[in-house]
């Protein structure tokens, strides 16, 4: 079973949109499981207190190492070989090759950060890696954790219904995926291409494979310049954690 282990102050948010769909339907497989602990448990004092204000000044209040490090090493001890991720917009970028590469291992441990920030002190002596699902800010990580967390579920054996469902999708070829056309064959004025009704493989490979370079180009033009700077063969990237 792949295993996700989430530390968060508001466990009630989980498993959220992960308990619906596809999804759901795998963790009531029991293809994964999604652990949630709630890092108040390890507050301190009557209040639980979990935050402090800033060293050296500033709004707001961080979270302290103290409290975060006996969170994780209650849930996850250093024999637990799962990478540790703290959710963070000055992370890593979350990428598709990313989730596959987690997606074939055993699992995560996700942190969930609130206020301004985490003591910087536990990222380093608790190994957690960084990890971004985009350039914006979101009032904690437990939204970008169900992304990372959807994006690997997806990827687990049984959970999409034909293995090959994923293959074709945006970033997996380095590519947007090419537009897609279903009935009716006419829809106000617009047409499905005739290529797609010809029944010719061949001619509907081409097509396609055309098109998401098109849209890659016209939308993404930093996937095509890092396709071609890629090395043939060359392993996706995981960060260290």
């Amino acid at each position: 079973m792949w295993r996700a282990s989430v530390l968060t102050l508001f466990p009630g948010m989980f498993p959220g949109p992960l308990g619906l769909s596809l999804a759901g339907d795998a963790l009531a497989r029991g293809v994964f499981s999604i652990e949630t602990h709630d890092i108040r448990e390890h507050g301190l004092g009557r209040h639980r207190a979990v935050d402090d204000a800033p060293a050296g000044g500033g709004p707001g209040m961080v979270l302290r190492a103290d409290v975060l490090a006996a969170a994780l090493d209650a849930v996850a001890p250093r024999s637990d070989a799962r990478p540790r991720f703290l959710m963070s917009p000055r992370g890593a970028r979350l990428t598709q090759a990313l989730a596959r590469d987690l997606a074939a291992g055993a699992g995560v441990v996700l942190v969930c950060g609130r206020f301004e920030g985490v003591d910087e002190r536990v990222i380093e002596g608790r190994g957690l890696t960084e990890i971004s699902i985009g350039d914006y800010i979101l009032s904690g990580g437990e939204i970008a954790a169900m992304t990372l967390l959807d994006a690997c579920v997806r990827l687990l054996p049984g959970v999409m219904g034909k293995a090959e469902s994923g293959g074709d999708e945006s970033f997996e070829t380095g590519l947007l995926e090419y537009p897609h056309y279903t009935r009716p064959r006419e829809w106000e004025g617009r047409a499905i291409p005739p290529v797609l009704l010809s029944g010719d493989h061949a001619r509907v490979r081409a097509w396609r494979d055309a098109e998401a370079l098109r849209l890659t180009r016209e939308r993404r033009p930093d996937l095509v310049e890092d396709r071609a700077g890629a090395s043939p063969g060359s392993p996706p990237q995981r960060p260290r954690g």
